[in-house]
């Protein structure tokens, strides 16, 4: 049962760690991650190396993603009652983001930029971006590339229900986070249920 399973992988890696978190994606995507992140000069040499069309693409989608939300961003109000009390709404960015962004036979690099951008444009200080490696351990590095883009500087290269209690509930390697967005099969999806109202989520996406 797929419930089962997830709430096994939440627990696990809430009391194990990175040796949780390592064990399942040796068992579930045949490599071990280790160490868990990516270095950062990955990330910018991923960049460096795609095709000039395709980061002149990616820096136009980015650019376009970040003009539409800052008109999106609320305002804060402040009014005074009519006995004098102070109303009103503040509103505040997270510390920290955690984005979920799918691996396997495709590559994602749109999810990168429609999940970091609007954090940035929020005034998040920090985003944790896990993504699942192939066998050989390597992200794809479109997918590298775009999140160096977006100003993403950590990058953990696991992915499923690990990810995202590792997200959750933080690890050695994997920093705790206040909300996870991003879209990902049944079992992504059944631990971002589970794990909501720890930290807060986007949305249950898919069937």
């Amino acid at each position: 049962d797929a419930q089962i399973r997830v709430d096994e992988i939440l627990t696990s890696v809430r009391d194990d760690g990175d040796t949780a978190v390592r064990s399942y994606t040796k068992r579930f995507d045949h490599f071990t991650p280790n160490p868990i992140a990516v270095p950062e000069q990955d990330l910018e040499q991923a960049w460096k190396d795609l095709p000039s069309d395709l980061r002149d693409a990616l820096d136009l989608a980015f650019r376009r993603i970040h003009e539409f939300h800052q008109r999106q961003r609320p305002s804060d109000i402040a009014i005074q009652g009519p006995h004098g009390e102070a109303l009103g709404r503040r509103w505040r960015p997270v510390q920290r983001a955690g984005i979920y962004v799918p691996g396997g036979r495709a590559a994602y690099p749109s999810t990168v930029l429609m999940n970091a951008v609007p954090a940035r444009v929020a005034g998040v200080e920090e985003l944790v971006m896990c993504s699942p490696a192939g066998a050989d351990g390597t992200v794809n590095p479109v997918v590298l590339g775009a999140a160096h883009l977006a100003g993403i500087r950590s990058v953990m290269r696991i992915g499923g229900a690990q990810a995202i209690a590792a997200m959750a509930y933080g690890t050695e390697s994997v920093p705790k986070v206040d909300v996870i967005s991003g879209p990902g099969n049944l079992y992504v999806t059944l631990a971002k249920q589970a794990v909501y109202g720890r930290v807060g989520i986007d949305s249950l996406a898919g069937p």
